[in-house]
């Protein structure tokens, strides 16, 4: 058997999120369970693979070569005359400072769950909540054929984009199709590429959305697309405007696919809630990802350290009712919220912008060094140079 009867706290998904709220619910003194559907933690990878550096410091990681390939010094973004703006990693973003590789690191993140305590059992899909007079009691999961019942006082839904915890527990985390990306990445070798940055382009080449490109060395990166499903016909297109991006740069004249990539993403406003009594969601399920950059890794392992060591309090407490659970939505809203909302408000706004707007952007910023560079300073920037422009954005000043 690959897991007992009943646990404290059972962890849905060993992403990111869930493998760092398995940890420190562990390590606060919880008996804790986490639940991955694949056979493989971290595979496949569906991920551009950029992280900040904070979140390093924030849950005490030590990068580690075995998953850390390459640390950036900045990001350039560019407009569609070909202009760039160069941005200090520190203000660029989620995805911006550090390129993993994504299915290791995952690993290791599990590891370091498996080290403070918890139990994973891989190759195991949650099929159902359990419930006891209305109340969630646990989970029911399908692992080699048979069904188990499991309990547990707390369910954590750390299983993605799709999340059924949510569906089932009633919390509502439905997206518009302006909410929504369709992404497609392809892993590529054979590039010339300067390592030290990662590029982002935006304009009528995605609508919507950007292209990106992550060095992971000076001959290899991640080349990707989003784009808004409210700006396309279908999910294909995402290929269209990939390829047609790469066919008109020299840098992929001689390059090779490795590997290919696809999926959603939500770009929207923070969820009005997270938690329900006995429940308790966090990263992809919990619509955590930045909305302006499509960023998630780093807003998940922080907001997963936030809801482990609350559910553990919990248990101790004998309280999983969605109003002591609260102290989770306290924490980690103080820690993400103010930014997830402002950059949804910049996602919302920039999407409606030319590609003679956007231009006018990158060029107002241009000429201010890149390490005063946030998005309250982007904005105060255009003031300057494009009085015009700032009605479009004065609510975020």
């Amino acid at each position: 058997m690959f897991f007992r009867d009943e646990y404290d706290v059972i962890v849905v998904g060993a992403g990111p999120a869930g493998s760092t709220a398995a940890r420190y619910a562990a390590m606060h003194g919880a008996d804790v369970l986490l639940i991955e559907k694949r056979q493989e933690i971290g595979s496949p990878v569906r991920c551009g693979e950029g992280v900040s550096m904070e979140i390093f410091r924030h849950v005490d990681i030590k990068p580690d070569p075995s998953w850390f390939v390459n640390q950036v010094t900045g990001a350039r973004i560019f407009g569609p005359s070909g202009k760039h703006l160069l941005i200090d990693a520190k203000n660029a973003g989620d995805e911006v400072g550090a390129v993993i590789e994504r299915d290791a690191f995952d690993k290791h993140l599990a590891t370091l769950a498996a080290r403070a305590g918890a139990e994973i059992s891989t190759k195991t899909s949650v099929t159902a909540l359990l419930r006891d007079d209305g109340a969630i009691s646990g989970v029911t999961v399908r692992r080699m054929g048979e069904y188990h019942d499991i309990r547990s006082k707390l369910v954590i839904g750390a299983d993605g984009f799709e999340s059924q915890v949510a569906r089932w527990a009633g919390i509502n985390t439905n997206l518009k199709t302006r909410d929504t990306t369709s992404n497609l990445q392809y892993r590529m070798t054979g590039l010339d590429l300067d390592r030290r940055f990662t590029d982002f382009y935006i304009g009528s080449v995605a609508p919507g959305g950007y292209v990106w490109i992550f060095p992971k060395s000076d001959h290899v990166a991640n080349v990707g697309i989003g784009l808004l499903l409210s700006r396309i016909r279908g999910p294909s297109e995402a290929k269209d405007y990939l390829d047609a991006f790469i066919e008109r740069d020299s840098r992929f004249r001689n390059a090779d696919i490795l590997e290919t990539v696809s999926g959603g993403v939500s770009v929207s406003a923070p969820l009005d809630s997270v938690v329900a009594d006995g429940v308790m969601l966090v990263g992809d399920a919990a619509r955590m990802i930045d909305p302006l950059t499509g960023g998630g890794i780093s807003n998940g392992v922080i907001a997963g350290s936030v809801c482990g060591r609350v559910a553990a309090e919990a248990v101790a407490a004998g309280d999983v009712s969605s109003e002591y659970l609260q102290r989770y939505e306290e924490g980690w809203r103080g820690l993400l919220e103010e930014k997830l909302y402002r950059d949804y408000m910049a996602k919302e706004k920039l999407i409606t912008l030319d590609d003679e707007t956007l231009d006018k952007l990158i060029d107002a910023l241009s000429s201010v060094p890149m390490e005063n560079l946030s998005t309250k300073e982007i904005l105060t920037a255009v003031r300057m140079k494009y009085p015009e422009l700032v009605a479009e954005f004065e609510d975020l000043i």
